[in-house]
């Protein structure tokens, strides 16, 4: 698996505003969102905020709506089982889960609560990982992790196996049993 890193998803940052509760969505309010906009669960670690603007900022140009735990009004002040209980029911009501795979999100119980509770209502077609990365670690110890889908980007020198050129930008690629890899522009992931 390769890693998107933190530079990459910087160049987003400058494109965008600070967030606020009105660019996320409340997904007890769906019936006035834009619902030909995907909707996407993003599972993170909580103290990554840096990182987790980026991601949103990257998600936001591609069109989709974005729902974050903690900017839920609706979620209790301190975590409970009545947060567990709604977190479930957000992850199965949204179109898409996307885990921001950093090093203390793999780490977070919390996060590993959550990408079990996607993997559940979303696998393998609506879950991916979104892997980045500050010093290239390897996720040693999180092996499991190569099961899932994951965004990565392809510079436009890769080849697919019938030798064509896979066109510069960003993919969703799922491993296959094989040990070849399946790509889905992430646009079109999305709107899948």
């Amino acid at each position: 698996m390769s890693f998107i890193s933190e530079s990459q998803l910087s160049n987003y940052r400058t494109r965008t505003m600070t967030f606020s509760r009105d660019n996320f969505v409340n997904l007890n309010e769906s019936y006035s969102r834009d619902k030909t906009k995907p909707m996407v669960f993003l599972s993170h670690k909580h103290d990554e905020l840096v990182i987790l603007h980026d991601v949103i900022a990257f998600l936001k140009n591609e069109g989709v709506d974005i729902y974050v735990d903690w900017m839920d009004e609706e979620m209790p002040a301190y975590t409970n089982a009545e947060t567990a209980v709604k977190l479930k029911n957000r992850i199965k009501v949204s179109n898409k889960f996307i885990l921001i795979a950093t090093q203390n999100a793999i780490n977070s119980k919390w996060c590993n609560w959550e990408l079990g509770l996607g993997d559940a209502a979303k696998y393998k077609e609506h879950i991916a990982l979104f892997p980045v990365n500050r010093t290239y670690q390897s996720f040693s110890g999180a092996e499991y992790l190569k099961i899932y889908p994951y965004i990565d980007y392809e510079n436009g020198n890769g080849v697919y196996l019938n030798g064509s050129y896979i066109p510069k930008g960003y993919y969703v690629k799922t491993p296959l049993d094989n040990g070849n890899l399946n790509l889905v522009p992430l646009k079109d992931w999305l709107r899948r």
